[in-house]
């Protein structure tokens, strides 16, 4: 039987991976060209969002502990500047490989890590603080990048007309 800690990591695990499923369902129905576009006037392109959540989930590598991200310069054109002040964007083929790829090592580490190192400190805090505030765990970054990758979700959304 499991326990409470095991179903509720589940739970989670499940949500990401629900919501990871229907962001790929979209990116399969848009086309290369609407992902060009802005979700709404004067906002994000479709591009953009892609490099920027595949970007995040890379950094979710370093803050498990799970090793290195796999495109650190890509942190550069989707996480430290906005969409449209850099030019020199790779291609959407390479996006959609990047978000992939970096998906597919995330759910093999998601699925080895045991019950209890969910409810180990990720590496962006420090042991005092976290002996302060052990709810600053990885589970915390599941939960925050599952709401964040929703969020942007539902702004790609409005790229399928």
């Amino acid at each position: 039987m499991k326990t409470q800690q095991e179903l509720t990591i589940r739970l989670l695990l499940d949500g990401w991976y629900n919501h990871v499923k229907r962001t790929d369902n979209l990116l399969n129905a848009l086309s290369d060209e609407q992902l060009q576009n802005e979700v709404a006037p004067n906002r994000n392109r479709g591009i953009y969002l892609l490099g920027h959540l595949a970007a995040v989930h890379d950094r979710m590598l370093g803050l498990l502990d799970f090793g290195k991200p796999l495109h650190p310069e890509m942190d550069d054109l989707f996480i430290l500047n906005p969409d449209k002040s850099k030019t020199n964007l790779p291609s959407v083929k390479e996006l959609r490989a990047y978000w992939t790829e970096v998906n597919t090592l995330l759910a093999k580490h998601f699925e080895a890590l045991q019950t209890n190192a969910w409810f180990e400190r990720h590496t962006s805090v420090s042991e005092e603080d976290f002996a302060k505030e052990p709810h600053r765990n990885k589970l915390s970054i599941l939960i925050s990048r599952t709401s964040h990758l929703a969020y942007h979700l539902g702004q790609m959304a409005f790229l399928k007309k």
